[in-house]
């Protein structure tokens, strides 16, 4: 009886989930930037991304890397493909930035094993012409970009000149297209966190300067929501996503019970909104070094996500999206 009542509890939270998308007319235009490589949250939260676009709540604009290593925007490439978006843009920075690959080498176990077109990361389009050409396109107030990754790209975009597909300055054009910003970065009330510190210059500059609001899922958020063992027990689920999660969580013995799940959250809240998931504490980071701090401020232009439903159920919740295999 125990468990059919949270069977049921499971359904009626996806129903819920879905009746707060259409009642609050949440069918939102994203664009994510990840890191994709140095963890693999990001490989869970690219498949979150996918479903919720073919169960019609969300319109994929663009995936683009942060991250330099060469095998970011291939794996992009595979799991784009594996979900049956193959022509999703894509980008990578071309200026300074950071490099970083995995350390359980799934990336090169992608590359080898499913075929892609891009080659290398250093083969992409530069990430900040591949934001301007997309957001000048977009009707005004109507893009979400969710970064679950370093802060390069958006500092880039923000110091971005005027060219051929828009005359207006990169902090403008933001602040004429975007709606929000939701940022998988931070401690909160107070952190170091490694997208915050990775390139720390550049995320002091989007936090202060950001000219939307912005809508963190900070690292105890994540931390607390273990995805991955039923992932890797479904049987009938043939995925990259699996595959990645299956090579992965052995060779760590913090995975144990399922990896982390921080990406995962930015990419619910994005489509989804907060409610009935999480509850909000209004206020202003502050970026020192590689470390944040937190002012509270009901006005403030930041916000940081605060538990609400039960860890149990979020879980299951994130990880039923990840399961997603797509229209192919």
């Amino acid at each position: 009886m125990k468990i059919m009542n949270k069977v049921l509890l499971i359904l009626c939270l996806f129903s819920l989930s879905d009746a707060y998308a259409q009642i609050n007319g949440r069918s939102a235009n994203i664009i994510l930037d990840t890191d994709i490589g140095p963890d693999y949250d990001d490989v869970g939260a690219m498949a979150m991304m996918h479903a919720l676009a073919d169960k019609g709540e969300v319109r994929p604009l663009a995936v683009i890397s942060s991250n330099k290593n060469e095998l970011v925007v291939p794996t992009i490439e595979i799991l784009n493909t594996y979900f049956g978006r193959p022509e999703l843009p894509t980008g990578a920075p071309k200026g300074n930035g950071a490099s970083f690959g995995a350390t359980q080498k799934w990336p090169e176990m992608l590359v080898e094993k499913y075929p892609h077109k891009i080659a290398k990361t250093s083969d992409a389009p530069d990430a900040v012409a591949t934001y301007r050409q997309i957001l000048a396109k977009q009707p005004d107030q109507s893009v979400t970009i969710v970064t679950v990754g370093f802060l390069t790209n958006l500092a880039d975009l923000l110091d971005s000149g005027p060219d051929k597909n828009s005359q207006l300055s990169g902090s403008s054009l933001v602040r004429k297209k975007v709606k929000q910003l939701v940022s998988m970065a931070g401690g909160f009330p107070k952190g170091w966190e490694y997208n915050v510190r990775v390139d720390s210059v550049a995320s002091a500059k989007v936090f202060s300067e950001w000219p939307t609001e912005i809508l963190f899922s900070g690292f105890e958020i994540g931390k607390e929501i273990k995805t991955g063992k039923k992932l890797i027990a479904n049987e009938s689920l043939k995925s990259p996503v699996k595959e990645v999660f299956a090579m992965a969580m052995p060779q760590s013995k913090e995975d144990a019970d399922g990896r982390m799940s921080w990406d995962q959250t930015a990419v619910l809240v994005a489509v989804r909104g907060i409610q009935p998931y999480f509850g909000v504490k209004r206020g202003k980071i502050v970026i020192q070094g590689g470390s944040n701090s937190w002012q509270d401020d009901p006005m403030g232009p930041h916000a940081y996500l605060t538990p609400a439903m039960p860890v149990e159920q979020l879980t299951a919740l994130i990880e039923g999206l990840m399961m997603w295999e797509g229209k192919r």
